[in-house]
């Protein structure tokens, strides 16, 4: 009986957890809306706002929780968008580079405090 009760409070932990992502990433989509980007938009100019000028298509991946394809699909329309840019790796020709454009960078700026209003107000507590 004490297994089942154990069992049931990590389901319920592992249910909660689950519930306030869907309800952040709902928050976020809205509070980022006006600004025409969605939350998963804003994970890749995060990342890609940091130290690094570039990083690879892999490493961005490796940050955010998205597939390789839907990863590509959203850095093609960030591109399409004048947000970031993409070059071949200099590296490794088998590589794309991925970087902010000044747009990105500016956008960033003025998205980030919502972004970190919204983690605030729905992680605080």
């Amino acid at each position: 009986m004490a297994a089942k009760k154990a069992e049931q409070a990590l389901v319920d932990q592992w249910r909660d957890i689950l519930a306030l992502h869907a309800r952040t990433q709902c928050e976020l989509d809205r509070a980022l809306h006006g600004h025409g980007l969605c939350a998963s938009d804003f994970e890749v100019i995060d990342v890609l706002s940091g130290d690094s000028c570039a990083y690879r298509v892999q490493e961005i991946a490796e940050r955010v929780h998205l597939s390789q394809s839907a990863l590509s699909r959203l850095i093609a329309r960030l591109e399409k968008d004048g947000l970031v840019d993409r070059a071949m790796c200099a590296e490794d020709r088998r590589g794309v580079r991925v970087a902010l454009t000044d747009k990105g960078r500016a956008l960033h700026g003025e998205v980030l405090p919502v972004q970190r209003a919204v983690l605030t107000k729905m992680l605080a507590g």
